[in-house]
């Protein structure tokens, strides 16, 4: 109940995110129809995301930001930064006198719910770091790509679990990370992340590098070729998968 409440009072981005999208896609020249032929996706899909009407995907806001040159952290929260378009800091950021410093005050942090039970909330933007700094919920039945797709990008994962437990398949290695565990793992190897549980998960994660040295990549969703092993270290080594 706490959890939800501390949600709430964050600015949703989501009713912000539509908007935004539009008016990147009509600066770049980019159709409708277009973008939808690029990514996949129907046309529909992208007039409903644009018209607040459909939540999008983790891997939908992965592909928007690869197409569009931006950061996924950009799109949701500041939307017009690029490679070559510094951003500012957001309105939520106290800048001090050093460069480089801010504060973000918890009430301020932007939020959307996508469509797959996932939750993100910024934790802090700067500039035109190529880095998403995020605390991410897992509703029960929650994951970051559909059924039993995987999806791979530029970039490299750090994950710090504070609540519940997360199912974190990369590649054909399975962990099960509980309360004060934390990963690390190159984003280029097809992966997903699911709560398999009755417990929200909660963790805080951040993205480096999406963008990568020769730019923004399309996510790509694979599917296993064989059934995930079970990896567990610790006090919890050997525990058989429930």
């Amino acid at each position: 109940m706490k959890a939800k409440a501390a949600a709430a009072s964050t600015p949703e981005a989501a009713s912000e995110l539509g908007p935004r999208l539009r008016a990147i896609r009509l600066r770049r020249g980019v159709g409708l129809r277009e973008l939808a032929r690029r990514l996949d996706l129907s046309p529909s899909s992208i007039s409903q995301i644009e018209t607040g009407k459909m939540r999008p995907s983790v891997r939908t806001l992965y592909a928007l930001a690869a197409e569009f040159g931006v950061t996924v952290d950009e799109l949701l929260f500041d939307g017009t930064s690029s490679r070559d378009e510094a951003a500012p800091p957001s309105a939520g950021a106290r800048g001090g006198a050093e460069p480089g410093l801010a504060v973000q005050r918890g009430g301020e942090r932007p939020a959307i719910q996508l469509n797959s039970g996932v939750r993100w909330e910024r934790l802090m933007f700067w500039g035109d770091e190529d880095v998403e700094f995020l605390e991410a919920t897992y509703e029960p039945g929650g994951a970051s790509s559909p059924d039993d797709s995987f999806v791979r990008h530029n970039g490299h994962e750090f994950g710090y679990v504070l609540s519940g437990t997360l199912r974190v398949v990369v590649g054909f290695d399975e962990f099960i990370l509980e309360a004060g565990d934390s990963i690390t793992f190159p984003s280029t190897t097809p992966h997903r992340l699911s709560n398999e549980g009755t417990e929200t998960v909660r963790a805080v994660w951040v993205v480096r590098g999406r963008r990568g040295p020769e730019g923004p990549q399309e996510p790509q969703l694979t599917a296993p070729a064989a059934e995930p092993r079970v990896l567990e270290t610790g006090a919890r080594k050997g525990k058989q998968k429930e």
